[in-house]
């Protein structure tokens, strides 16, 4: 084995073993909250199941049956312990009555190993349903352990039925915790995702104008090569040649690069994003950004208009180094507004903010390539590329942006085709 290998199976014990020891530990000290439903008798209702149940779900375990043994152990010492210390009961009755406990998380990590619960997660009802029968399975086994116990009173419809009421209960709520954690870590994902291939995106059009350069240069110089060769300027047409040949290789491998890029954009588009998440995204990613600069925005959202979009790169592009150039602009404390509305033939994207605003005479020139009113601490410029990018990707959606500014704030409004940014119905 590699060392390479002995680091990740090391790592991956060392990861399984710290999962195990919290689900044990949590479980047992949640297993406290209790409520006993069945009077006179030691079983009990309590939030050490749910505890359980949601980090098997959270973190799976390399083996669920250990996990199991493990929580069952630790929850019958650990209640032992309390008995002992509170003097509630001497060690042997203590451990008879609280040993039906381990029976219970042994047989629901034997129902989930057994079912491969990994396969359902993506279901919630049938994770529920599983989680569910698991749990009357390990609770019957455990009362009816009891019931043969000297302790027993009572067995009957009512006790069964409460049961399984509390078994879906519990294994829906679990559920339901479960799905709110991972849908918060999905938008978290695609979030972060979506960013990633923002920037991907725009990057993809610079090298396309890049690209379309190059083949310029490369016709100019094969161009050069000819008439030398045509005057019988032997070593200067030698020379221009391989230049030419030179701007070729650079192409080509351009082109490999354009390639690879414009498939990952392709692959970010391909989940399901409304403009209103847009929108969140845009909004989350700048309030954080302002809280970086240590400003004090308040940042405001209004759609009049939202559907499904399969352009979400370039938008998420444009969107967010508009608000961002908003939020560099505001000096202390201030309000931007992103509104978002349409019709049928076109939509329209308002990014208003209550910054400084742009001297009218530099209004024509914002857009070029290099412009900047931003200086670092040292006073190095901004590279000035946003605003031009911007402007590219609007262009590739077809649609036109307009400007005004004041000393109150700037205004950027921008106007798309409508068919260009719905996702048609299939």
């Amino acid at each position: 084995m590699s060392a390479a290998n002995k680091f990740n199976v090391r790592k991956f014990k060392r990861t399984d073993g710290l999962s195990l020891i919290l689900t044990a530990i949590l479980t047992a000290i949640a297993s406290e909250a209790k409520m006993i439903p069945f009077y006179g008798e030691n079983f009990r209702f309590g939030l050490g199941s749910i505890i359980f149940i949601l980090f098997i779900f959270i973190w799976p375990p390399a083996s669920y049956v250990r996990t199991g043994v493990a929580t069952g152990i630790t929850v019958v010492c650990f209640r032992v312990f309390e008995d002992l210390i509170t003097g509630f009961a001497p060690f042997g009755t203590s451990v008879i009555t609280h040993l039906p406990a381990f029976l219970f998380y042994l047989l629901v990590a034997l129902v989930f190993s057994f079912l491969k619960i990994e396969k359902y997660k993506t279901s919630p009802f049938l994770l529920g349903a599983c989680a569910a029968g698991a749990e009357f399975i390990g609770n019957s086994a455990e009362y009816l352990l009891r019931y043969w116990l000297p302790e027993h009173t009572h067995l009957g419809f009512k006790e069964w039925s409460l049961l399984a009421g509390l078994a879906l209960f519990r294994s829906y709520f679990v559920v339901g915790l479960y799905s709110s954690i991972t849908v918060s870590e999905q938008k978290k994902r695609m979030q972060k995702m979506l960013g990633v291939g923002s920037e991907l995106y725009v990057e993809t059009l610079y090298l396309q104008k890049s690209m379309d350069h190059i083949e310029q240069i490369t016709a100019s110089s094969h161009d050069l090569y000819r008439k030398l060769k045509k005057e019988n300027l032997q070593e200067l047409s030698v020379q221009a040649l391989r230049i030419s040949q030179e701007i070729h290789e650079v192409k080509k491998d351009s082109q490999r690069i354009l390639a690879g890029l414009s498939k990952i954009s392709v692959q970010e588009r391909n989940e399901r994003v409304l403009l209103s998440d847009i929108c969140v995204f845009v909004i989350s990613a700048n309030e954080n950004y302002s809280e970086l600069l240590k400003k004090k925005i308040i940042f405001d959202v209004s759609l009049s208009i939202d559907f499904e979009t399969d352009q979400q790169i370039p938008l998420l592009a444009l969107l967010n180094n508009l608000t961002a150039n908003a939020v560099e602009a505001i000096e202390k404390t201030g309000e931007i507004n992103l509104k978002v509305f349409g019709d049928s033939m076109f939509i329209y994207f308002v990014v208003k903010d209550s910054g400084k605003g742009i001297p009218p005479e530099d209004l024509s020139l914002i857009f070029e390539p290099g412009y900047t009113t931003k200086y670092s601490d040292q006073g190095v410029a901004a590279t000035g590329i946003g605003l031009s990018h911007v402007q590219d990707v609007v262009h590739h959606l077809h649609g036109e942006i307009q400007v005004r500014s004041s000393s109150d704030g700037t205004v950027f409004t921008v106007q798309i085709p409508t068919i260009r940014i719905r996702k048609e119905v299939e």
